[in-house]
């Protein structure tokens, strides 16, 4: 019997099945589909200040505008002019694709002293309660942990549970780009970790810059980081319905799209971070040339072949990892469809010897990592397949090739 038998027994079993599902997450976790909480009032009051104003004579664009369109108004903008915009405008220019990567750094980390005033604020006041001057508090040292020497935060708003991106490397010059998108309750606060680092967004992109440059030295690189998106809190009804996956499909596609030069782009993708790229890599640019999944609850296709994309996909899954024991399913919309390590889904299967459980795949020295730079650096002849036969580099031709052989 295959994953994808249409038999009504097997039909009524997957019903029966997504129903447990419901139940077990409802009980447990409660149905948080519902309960984000909106977006914080000085950005909306940013983004109608922003509307209102001008440049160089000329109206501001919309901050929703294609990334091309605002690249080329600031083009057409002195230094002094982007500056200008960035301190008067952090928490817009720094969030803008298309807007010079240095000039986002820049407002971020203003974005991000403001922020961090608020919370230590926050931190004194009477009329929270204990539990929120904590979180405040944990809040005010993880907006000063990003402000840190030499960081780049691409992308920072502390709306809500928050998102944000940070990139290592020089993203302007970078021949290759990775892009690490993480999974279940990535927010501010789970940013980064002091124990298990390598299992948080920021270390994980950190872990693969080092194999990256390791694996190519010669090769310039990039790692983005990016929880830039309203990830599942969680593994409630969000992490099993794919809302979340399809909104954080659209920011990541429009990433990828205002990443400046003609870098490739590999999307490095974990956890429920792989509903995500299976979403957008129906609609990706045309420079993602690699999609590698380590952990993944499904891509929201039967088979690879439906994900409708030019660029390879790769998956893994460590043998004591938890994600293996969940249904491989979608019925109804809940679920995300076939195990993408399944021989039958047509993934090209690489090793992940040496990760530990569901949040090791980025450990240095691991087989998983090993595997994951080689196919952001497009060093493909150096992938350990999953198979002894080699099958998963069957059909390349080269290395580094700029687009699937």
């Amino acid at each position: 019997m295959t994953s994808f038998d249409t038999s009504p027994t097997v039909t009524a079993w997957r019903a029966l099945l997504a129903l447990a599902v419901v139940f077990v997450m409802l009980a447990t976790t409660g149905w948080s589909a519902a309960h984000h909480r909106p977006a914080d009032g000085p950005r909306e009051i940013a983004l109608a200040a922003w509307a209102r104003d001008r440049a160089a004579g000329y109206p501001l664009p919309d901050a929703g505008a294609p990334a091309q369109r605002l690249a080329r108004f600031f083009a057409a903008l002195t230094a002094g002019q982007r500056i200008a915009l960035a301190d008067k405008y952090p928490s817009i220019v720094g969030n803008l694709n298309g807007a010079p990567v240095t000039l986002r750094y820049r407002a971020n980390r203003l974005a991000l002293k403001q922020a961090a005033a608020v919370e230590k604020r926050r931190t004194y006041d009477e009329a929270l309660s204990a539990n929120g001057r904590s979180e405040a508090t944990r809040r005010m040292h993880r907006f000063r942990s990003l402000l840190g020497e030499g960081r780049q935060i691409l992308a920072f708003d502390p709306s809500g549970r928050g998102r944000a991106a940070e990139v290592f490397g020089d993203l302007d010059r970078a021949d290759r780009v990775s892009v690490v998108v993480p999974g279940v309750d990535t927010d501010l606060l789970t940013l980064e970790r002091s124990r298990r680092v390598n299992s948080a967004p920021v270390g994980m992109a950190k872990s693969l810059y080092g194999a990256e440059r390791a694996a190519a030295p010669a090769t310039r690189t990039a790692v983005i980081a990016w929880a830039d998106y309203t990830a599942p809190a969680g593994l409630g009804m969000d992490a099993a319905l794919g809302v979340l996956a399809a909104q954080g499909a659209v920011r990541l596609n429009a990433l990828v799209g205002a990443l400046p030069g003609a870098s490739d782009v590999s999307l490095v993708c974990h956890s429920y971070g792989s509903v995500v790229c299976g979403v957008a890599a129906d609609d990706a640019p045309a420079r993602v040339t690699d999609i590698a999944v380590a952990g993944s609850p499904g891509m929201r296709a039967e088979s690879a072949a439906r994900l409708r994309t030019d660029a390879r996909i790769w998956a893994m899954r460590d043998e004591d990892d938890w994600i293996g024991d969940v249904p491989h399913m979608e019925f109804g919309g809940i679920g995300h469809g076939a195990d993408p390590v399944d021989p039958a889904f047509g993934a090209r299967l690489v090793s992940a010897a040496g990760a530990a459980g569901h949040s090791g795949y980025f450990e240095p020295g691991t087989e998983s990592l090993g595997n994951l730079a080689a196919i952001g650096v497009g060093a493909y002849g150096s992938v350990s397949c999953a198979t002894a036969d080699g099958a998963c580099r069957s059909g390349i031709s080269g290395e580094r090739e700029g687009r699937r052989a």
